[in-house]
């Protein structure tokens, strides 16, 4: 894309009251966004839009200096690339969702590197912010399965549930893909600054947003389109009622997309959404294989230090047994567990602390116990 080119397109997204709708109006009228700026006003006028007329006469003001940013940040070190609708680099996946963007910005790994994922085989992980201990061990234990199958995880970059996701589908050895809500010279949040190089290094990172965009809480929904518009199907991990990633799931159903949940306790707020998307059908999966099954992609090799828990349960004392029958899989409290277990508190605090330093609880906030699991 030549200098023209790019800078017509960047008029386009920055001309205020055109939008997506109108941008692709405009390109089926005229055929790319540099055909329609060399209009005449009396061929726009046609249109009878006054609104268009204006985005052809008047320049907007931040448009040299986006143009020189994007053609610095093009030239700078990595792959990277700018694509537009249209382009035959663009998204196949995209162009079939009700609200494909003009414009994506694009850094990393632009070839997918296994079989699966060049073939456009992708999984959305999704959830919550905040998860609990256990939802962000299953957002990884899941990812890094399907980046082990080859499998694209693609996901969002924020806190919680998309971190491990991203981080897990690296450690299985696969790629990952994550779509933000800023421009693409910022990271948001700075605490993944680190593995976003990571993503850049074995995956991509794509946004509809224009270099300079900050993190504005609209434009994080807005993305969630693309996240399940990229993807066969969309896996949420822990989610209240009211989140981000119920929305992420129905956009990923008016899409015709399979949508996957994990059940969690009844008495989880964070299991709800899950629960809700569960009864309106989603399908209710316990592993990675649940998944892989229903999208007919196989497990291709096993995950390095992964065992199976009833050969670890065998393993156990009857002493240890007990008390792992007594803690359940549901949040305790202290009081609850001795009156469960019937251990004095210094035996049971002790006991308690020997389970979380080896990982098989975690301590909550209130004073209250979960038992972790393999996903």
């Amino acid at each position: 894309m030549d200098r023209d080119e790019l800078r017509a397109w960047l008029r386009l997204t920055l001309s205020p009251g055109v939008g997506n709708e109108g941008s692709r109006k405009l390109l089926a009228t005229f055929g790319s966004a540099q055909a329609f700026f060399e209009q005449s006003p009396a061929t726009l006028k046609q249109l009878g839009s006054d609104r268009l007329e204006r985005a052809l006469l008047d320049e907007p003001p931040a448009l040299m200096e986006l143009l020189q940013t994007t053609l610095d940040w093009l030239a700078a070190a990595g792959d990277r690339k700018v694509v537009t609708l249209g382009d035959a680099a663009y998204p196949a996946s995209l162009l079939n969702i009700a609200d494909p963007p003009i414009v994506l910005y694009m850094m990393g790994r632009l070839t997918m590197p296994s079989a699966a994922a060049a073939a456009g085989l992708r999984i959305a992980i999704v959830g919550s912010r905040n998860p609990t201990p256990q939802g962000e061990i299953n957002a990884r234990q899941f990812a890094r399965s399907f980046g082990a199958s080859g499998m694209c995880v693609v996901s969002g970059l924020a806190m919680g549930v998309d971190g491990a996701a991203h981080d897990g589908a690296l450690l299985g050895g696969g790629t990952t893909i994550a779509v933000v809500g800023t421009g693409l010279d910022r990271v948001y949040p700075k605490k993944h600054l680190d593995l976003a190089h990571r993503i850049a290094a074995q995956g991509m990172i794509i946004s509809e947003f224009p270099l300079g965009t900050p993190p504005l809480s609209a434009n994080f929904p807005k993305r969630n389109r693309i996240i399940s518009g990229l993807s066969q199907g969309t896996l949420v991990i822990e989610a209240a009622l009211k989140s981000g990633s119920l929305i992420t799931a129905r956009m990923a159903t008016e899409q015709g997309k399979e949508v996957f949940a994990i059940p969690g306790s009844i008495h989880s707020p964070q299991s709800r959404g899950c629960h809700w998307l569960i009864k309106q059908g989603a399908k209710l999966v316990e592993n990675a294989e649940d998944v892989l099954e229903e999208l007919q992609l196989p497990v291709t090799r096993q995950i390095e230090g992964d065992t199976d828990e009833d050969d670890e349960a065998s393993e156990a004392t009857p002493a240890d047994q007990g008390f792992m029958s007594a803690l359940g899989f549901d949040v305790v409290s202290l009081d609850a567990l001795q009156a469960r277990t019937g251990l004095p508190t210094p035996e049971l605090q002790a006991k308690l602390l020997e389970l979380e330093l080896d990982g098989v609880l975690t301590r909550l906030p209130g004073g209250l116990f979960q038992r972790m699991t393999r996903a």
